[in-house]
């Protein structure tokens, strides 16, 4: 009988049970916002569980402590005695109550994924080194949170600092918090999370916040000046008239493509065909025969670099969401769709994109994590190419990877 049903996204308090529930090797169903999470839980909070005949848990705090007692009650997770439980709870809600939440409004700001307030991150930053203080000094004198033992605190504490190591915390705080450091790095090689995290690649330096390219406005044209009164000497008049007019600056543009200038065929039209007609009857025919032109256009294959890291199916997807999110500010010059292909823990990403140009760096490099990403220019007069490039568009044949055909699971498209 199946114990269960764990409603999870990519947020990061997912991970967490998600470990859990594999460690354990429990009957529970992993699943996305479908219409009976949104009929119980209607705050739309995630992580979220729905138990035998209609028993209800939200707050990942619990939902880890009851996935745990599922599998045995006495279990050392959750600590040896009284004392050591209510250590676990008391770094189960520092841990997510003083750290994720601040890491989020950090980092968060200088990715992209919200607007960017400097005050913000500033005094989130700030926070956050008091909060990391208390973890250092804990771990200067403990091998893990609550003793020598790894404990639910452990694992779901680690879990949250993988966020801060992504975007946060580069080699100098590395050097400047050796213990969270290396108790880190203890954690995510554990059984408990070495499959979802074991491969983690630390930054060299924090994340920086990138402004957004601005067009400088052309001052108005000032209208001309007032006769001067008859008064003024005519000397300074006509030494005023003899000096050049210092030329106004050009405008800089808004995005590094926007100097190629405009192409001969722009992708409105293209992006209306794609989304109302026929995809292999009509729209792939009109893209080769309208849209696409090699001197101004080229045609880029791109794969995610880490498919081994990847776990269910919709989570990768929600993934190629989140970086389609993040190169909004390209959207006028480039078309692209991405498909995952495979099966739950065992999938991968790949897709094909029409970028304004040669070069596809300055349509990417607007989204922070652009870099997890390889780049493999194509030669849209190839029959092979055209094929890929077709069923991207239209999802449905399998992928070719490596020799051999996987069907695509979900997909998204960039317009």
């Amino acid at each position: 009988m199946s114990q269960g049903t764990l409603y999870i996204t990519q947020q990061i308090r997912s991970l967490a049970p998600k470990a859990l529930i594999k460690h354990f090797n429990l009957d529970v169903k992993l699943a996305d916002k479908d219409a009976t999470f949104e009929k119980y839980f209607p705050l739309n909070k995630i992580p979220a569980f729905v138990g035998p005949k209609g028993f209800r848990l939200t707050e990942v705090i619990a939902i880890c402590i009851y996935l745990i007692n599922l599998a045995d009650a006495e279990s050392p997770l959750l600590g040896k005695n009284a004392a050591a439980y209510a250590q676990v709870l008391r770094w189960l809600s520092f841990a997510n109550s003083e750290l994720l939440p601040k890491e989020a409004s950090a980092f968060r700001p200088l990715t992209g994924a919200d607007p960017y307030n400097r005050k913000q991150v500033e005094e989130s930053l700030a926070y956050l080194k008091k909060v990391n203080g208390v973890f250092e000094e804990r771990l200067s004198n403990f091998t893990y949170l609550v003793g020598e033992r790894i404990t639910l605190a452990d694992i779901f504490a680690a879990t949250v600092y993988v966020r801060g190591f992504e975007y946060l915390y580069g080699e100098q705080w590395r050097k400047e918090y050796p213990s969270i450091t290396r108790w880190f790095k203890t954690l995510i090689a554990s059984p408990y999370l070495k499959e979802f995290v074991g491969d983690f690649k630390f930054i060299e330096k924090p994340v920086e916040y990138t402004p957004p390219k601005k067009e400088k406005k052309e001052k108005a044209a000032q209208a001309p000046a007032a006769k001067k009164e008859a008064s003024a000497p005519k000397a300074a008049a006509a030494a005023a008239a003899s000096e050049p007019a210092e030329p106004a600056p050009a405008p800089k543009p808004k995005h590094p493509l926007e100097a190629l200038g405009k192409p001969k065929a722009a992708l409105d039209e293209w992006k209306r065909v794609y989304s109302n007609e026929e995809t292999r009857e009509t729209a792939i025919p009109w893209f080769w025969k309208n849209q696409y032109d090699p001197e101004e256009w080229s045609l880029w294959k791109v794969d995610y670099k880490y498919n081994d890291e990847l776990t269910l199916t919709f989570m990768s997807n929600n993934l190629v969401g989140g970086f389609f999110n993040r190169l909004s500010a390209s959207t006028k010059y480039m078309f692209g769709c991405m498909v995952v292909y495979g099966e739950n823990n065992n999938n991968g990403i790949t897709g094909a994109f029409l970028v304004r140009g040669q070069d596809y760096v300055p349509a990417f490099d607007v989204a922070p994590d652009w870099e997890s990403y390889e780049f493999t220019k194509l030669d849209g007069s190839k029959e092979e190419v055209q094929k890929f490039v077709n069923n991207m568009l239209a999802w449905d044949e399998p992928v070719e990877v490596n020799g051999e055909k996987r069907e695509i699971a979900d997909g998204k498209v960039f317009k």
